[in-house]
């Protein structure tokens, strides 16, 4: 498997003095973050699968961040395992803010009779991945209530909805057509 192979590749990054925030799939390097991903890079702290945060204690988070992750995950084991996981790391009052595609609003700018036919592959793309590599399929569409209700089932309260997922520029902020194209959730854990 994948993560057993990148255990054995993982750099040991110093921890934070601070709380440990941790950024999973990010992208952009930030002091008060630290990058979680599946592939080792100059900017990744700790490598891993984001279903499986074993490298981290009980408790030992106060804050995780997920743009445009959650829907790579399937939706029967991987995306409840991810969601898991994020709850058992997060400290009691921690907090999680995640960004996915949201359905809902891609299936209206699918279906919108002004798109032209280069908008509507691009939208279509932006539902089920651009799949120009391995990793770049979509393996669940989520809307608000069903990611809320997923993030429910794993634990979590104070689920609420925002423009915007946190302090990077990513996908989160994406616009097409003057529409968000983003689900921005944020919760904690009780």
């Amino acid at each position: 498997m994948l993560t057993s192979l990148f255990k054995n590749l993982r750099r040991e990054p110093a921890l934070p003095d601070g709380p440990l925030r941790l950024h999973i799939g990010g992208q952009q390097a930030h002091s008060d973050w630290k990058i979680f991903d599946l592939l080792p890079g100059p900017h990744v702290d700790f490598v891993g699968n984001c279903t499986d945060l074993s490298q981290f204690a009980e408790g030992s988070v106060t804050e995780i961040y997920a743009s445009h992750v959650l829907e790579h995950l399937g939706y029967r084991q991987e995306l409840p395992l991810a969601l898991a996981e994020f709850h058992r790391v997060l400290e009691p009052g921690g907090s999680l803010r995640v960004s996915v595609p949201d359905l809902a609003t891609l299936c209206a700018l699918f279906g919108d009779p002004a798109l032209t036919a280069e908008e509507r592959v691009h939208v279509m793309r932006m539902m089920f991945g651009g799949q120009i590599d391995a990793g770049d399929f979509h393996k669940v569409g989520l809307t608000e209530a069903f990611l809320a209700d997923f993030l429910a089932a794993a634990g979590f309260v104070g689920i609420t909805r925002s423009d915007s997922s946190g302090p990077f520029e990513d996908s989160s902020k994406i616009v097409f057509r003057d529409r968000r194209i983003s689900l921005n959730l944020s919760a904690r854990k009780p």
